[in-house]
């Protein structure tokens, strides 16, 4: 497996491209209270399954989250997904987490990736065309992450994007973001009812996540959000453009990260968006380090 290494000042990202065009690392590098991972690191086993899954950060496309029971509508026309995802069985997350991405540039500071998604290859399973880019930049306060999708069909297609990174939680850990509404879940996390962000899911003032057990679809995201490490005196301000309105929450029971994860659409929603003939979708999300 052949990592991608970006370095600026104190701050270190691998990427890995043949995973899923995913972020293997994240870190703070170097001695000081705030030295260490800021996303879980993606373990060997991890990265030679050759998919993004148990990875620092993947991306999303050409969808978010689940499509219940594989049935994808759109137009008229209704498409059966197969399963992409171990002991689930509705289609998750897409396709660019399962595909290696090609390297179209590499530096010290910057790389960019790209994913043509073509149809009637093995594995494939989207029944659109198009192309997924992703360029990285780090300098030395963070992270920016340009991810974009494009069709190549010579029709609208429905068509997201999202990113999916993994923080370290620790005891102390907090976030802050401001939301107005949720979708409660049935028990296979499909989305049921919109309703107004109830009071235990409020995040207008920065709390600790460990033990929340969320996994839920937020939306009226202003798009910013921090996450705060007390202990290690450092704040790290996630950011995104208009792509990105809505926000998925995952705070797993008994694991030592949790997601915060910015994205193009709701939760079972792929098949009411809509992306023209020829036309990219697209956007950046930031991660900038501040002290505290």
């Amino acid at each position: 497996m052949t990592l991608l290494s970006l370095r600026a000042g104190r701050l270190a990202v691998d990427l890995a491209p043949d995973a899923g065009g995913s972020i293997a690392r994240f870190a703070v590098e170097g001695p000081g209270k705030d030295e260490g991972d800021l996303l879980r690191p993606a373990t060997d086993a991890a990265l030679a399954s050759g998919t993004g899954m148990d990875t620092a950060c993947y991306p999303l496309v050409p969808y978010s989250n689940r499509i219940a029971n594989g049935r994808l509508g759109f137009d008229g026309d209704l498409f059966q997904l197969a399963r992409n995802w171990p002991g689930i069985r509705h289609p998750m997350h897409g396709d660019g987490w399962r595909h290696a991405w090609q390297v179209l540039h590499h530096e010290r500071t910057r790389a960019e990736l790209v994913y043509v998604h073509e149809r009637g290859v093995a594995g494939v399973d989207w029944p659109f065309r198009y192309r997924a880019r992703q360029v990285h930049v780090l300098d030395e306060t963070g992270l920016t992450v340009e991810l974009s999708i494009e069709n190549l069909e010579d029709r609208d297609v429905p068509a997201g994007l999202g990113l999916h990174p993994f923080f370290v939680c620790d005891a102390d850990t907090e976030l802050a973001c401001r939301l107005a509404g949720v979708w409660r879940t049935d028990a296979e996390v499909l989305p049921l009812q919109r309703v107004p962000v109830p009071p235990e899911w409020e995040f207008s003032r920065s709390r600790r996540v460990e033990g929340m057990g969320l996994d839920h679809c937020f939306d009226g995201w202003d798009g910013e959000a921090t996450v705060t490490w007390p202990q290690r005196g450092l704040r790290l301000v996630l950011t995104a453009t208009e792509a990105f309105r809505h926000l998925v929450i995952y705070v797993p029971d008994g694991q030592h990260h949790f997601c915060v994860e910015p994205v193009s659409h709701a939760n079972g929603a792929i098949g009411q968006t809509r992306l023209a003939a020829g036309a990219t979708l697209g956007g950046e999300i930031t991660f900038r380090l501040v002290q505290i």
